[in-house]
């Protein structure tokens, strides 16, 4: 096991790992078993949106959570074929085959490496908190909608059992929470619909299970120029979108926890678990976040759950198929249901909440949420959403520079006092607020409450002193700090067009 398991005390007095203690060994062996079992359907079904034949998805479920529990960077987190990825790799699978598509997801994997070397997970300090608030609540509605094909044109006989699930999980835990409630749900659920005999939708009914292990081998394809022109925009494409829902979720589980992760290891980390899925036949993935909030919600904290879920799904698909096909759907919906309501943030949509609330804010979180739902991409509703973030707060700190001027008695000097942070979109008006005709012949503009970030401010500054230079008056400029004034030594007099 990866030593980033132990705790920085537990290796000063060379303790043992915390899942070796028995009640967290059954609590990781629990919450891998559950997360196993709703990995099934989920990987069948990101198979059949890819192209490709079940086995595809469930070996990449597999070996993505095998392979990230060593090398990942997130403890606990559940990595495994997601619809992201499934979405972005189903045109080379439909336009090329197999073959490429096991191409792009090894190639996938390069990028996301040299992504993560260069420091692509730094970027996740530009999401700011309603990004991420609506970030959670859109995987909230997606969980529950994602649910809704699994209930239309239905026996009647699989909405009583939903909602049997449902109320099991919510009372089991007053009994005990030795057992995961899910556990138990799933469990109950299926010995009833067998005993009984009730026809309801079960596993099997959307795939055939694997019987064989994989084998690895190369993609069968031409290693050729060709060839790579036709994979890398979409090995790009999986790699960006991999990373970034695999950060989200990382984020996110940094905070239910309250631990800290390495974003760079997990970003290295999924390159690594791609490359291996790769080369064993699997479709590839990044980062569940629904499995992953099953996990962590049954009290798993660390690396063991994850090796576990996808050793737990390898051994169900293989050795236990026959029964594993007869789970019905049911109670896994219901199990998903009530993660997507655990998940959904309740607390920002109160009324109290959202009147203390900035309006910017609650607008930002709206749209993230709308471009996800409208889309069913996380990642295209993350992207818009901290671009207008970013946006609102540009116009809002467009609005802090204020200039004020003070004139000598004997009408020789006068000093303009400068606050705020000068950049592209509050320097727009700054070259208007100068009294360029009226002011007396020395002008001191003091910057000692201001910082320069730009090369706009800089232009700007550049542009007030030609206005009084033009009119015979000379231009002092004060009080820069060591970063702006190296930024207007650079640049001060070299942005002028030269036609």
């Amino acid at each position: 096991m990866s030593s980033s398991v132990f705790s920085p005390a537990a290796r000063l007095r060379g303790a043992r790992p915390p899942w070796l203690s028995p009640k967290v060994f059954r609590t990781e062996v629990l919450a891998g078993l559950v997360v196993g079992l709703a990995l099934i359907p989920e990987a069948i079904s990101f198979s059949v949106i890819a192209g490709v034949d079940p086995e595809v998805g469930l070996f990449a479920a597999c070996t993505m959570a095998m392979v990230i529990a060593f090398v990942g960077g997130r403890p606990a987190m559940i990595s495994a074929s997601t619809g992201a990825v499934a979405l972005v790799v189903a045109p080379v699978a439909r336009e090329h085959g197999l073959g490429y598509l096991i191409a792009t997801v090894i190639l996938a994997g390069v990028f996301q490496i040299v992504l993560g070397a260069l420091g692509v997970a730094k970027l996740m300090r530009f999401v700011p908190r309603p990004v991420m608030v609506g970030f959670v609540n859109a995987l909230g509605i997606l969980l529950f909608t994602a649910q809704i094909p699994n209930l239309r044109d239905v026996p009647w006989a699989v909405y009583p059992l939903v909602a049997a699930g449902l109320l099991l999980m919510v009372f089991f835990p007053r009994i005990t929470k030795a057992v995961p409630a899910p556990l138990v749900s799933i469990v109950v659920l299926t010995v009833i619909t067998i005993a009984a005999g009730i026809a309801v939708p079960t596993v099997g009914d959307k795939g055939k299970l694997p019987s064989a292990l994989p084998v690895p081998g190369l993609p069968d394809v031409p290693f050729s120029l060709h060839t790579l022109t036709v994979i890398a925009p979409y090995a790009l494409a999986m790699a960006l979108v991999g990373l970034m829902e695999s950060l989200m979720t990382a984020k996110l589980v940094d905070e239910i926890t309250d631990t800290r992760s390495d974003k760079t290891r997990e970003s290295i980390g999924q390159g690594i678990a791609n490359i291996v899925t790769g080369f064993f036949g699997g479709m590839g993935g990044c980062a569940m976040i629904g499995q992953t909030m099953i996990n962590v919600k049954n009290g798993a904290r660390t690396r063991l759950s994850t090796f576990l879920a996808g050793f737990f799904l390898l051994i169900l698909c293989i050795v236990l198929g026959p029964v594993v096909s007869e789970i019905p759907m049911a109670a896994l919906v219901a199990v998903m249901v009530l993660v997507s309501v655990g998940t959904f943030d309740w607390h920002s949509i109160k009324p109290a909440t959202l009147k203390r609330l900035p309006a910017g804010e609650t607008v930002v979180m709206v749209l993230t949420v709308a471009v996800v739902v409208a889309t069913d991409n996380l990642s295209i509703g993350v992207v818009v959403g901290t671009v207008t973030a970013m946006v609102i707060f540009a116009r809002r700190v467009a609005h802090l520079v204020n200039v004020t001027a003070v004139t000598d008695p004997d009408n020789t000097q006068v000093v303009y006092s400068v606050t705020g942070e000068l950049f592209f979109a509050s320097t727009n008006d700054l070259v208007t607020q100068f009294d360029y005709a009226g002011d007396p012949g020395k002008v001191v503009i003091d910057l000692t409450a201001a910082h320069v970030w730009d090369a706009s401010s800089v232009a700007a500054l550049d542009a007030v002193e030609t206005k009084y230079t033009q009119r015979g008056k000379t231009v002092e400029i004060i009080g820069l700090n060591e970063p702006s004034a190296r930024l207007h030594r650079t640049l001060s007099g070299e942005l002028a067009d030269s036609h």
